[in-house]
């Protein structure tokens, strides 16, 4: 018995067959290709849902190994970008608001 490896096994959400499983959850099933965690399925619709209403709008991204004082700079870039898209929207609201 010593040396033998434990293997388990997850029925999958979406066709109901047993696939084999290492609990992560990146894990897919043999037979449909679906997630067997319906958590990270679910972590996955929340990311596509928040892309979606990000609209395709692209912030300027910082990142952590950025210097000092380029982290500044893009952090002012980013809420100009912001100022830019809260200024729009308050435009479209009125435009909206007028009309009705």
């Amino acid at each position: 018995m010593a040396g033998e490896k434990l293997v388990s096994t997850k029925k999958c959400p979406s066709c109901q067959q047993w696939s084999n499983w290492q609990q992560q959850a990146a894990d897919r099933c043999e037979h449909c290709g679906e997630l067997l965690d319906a958590r990270a399925q679910t972590e996955a619709q929340q990311q596509a849902a928040t892309e979606h209403l990000r609209g395709g709008i692209q912030l300027m991204e910082i990142n952590p190994e950025d210097g000092g004082v380029l982290r500044f700079f893009k952090t002012i870039v980013r809420g100009g970008q912001l100022l830019f898209i809260a200024i729009i929207g308050f435009i479209v609201w009125l435009v909206t608001v007028m009309a009705a």
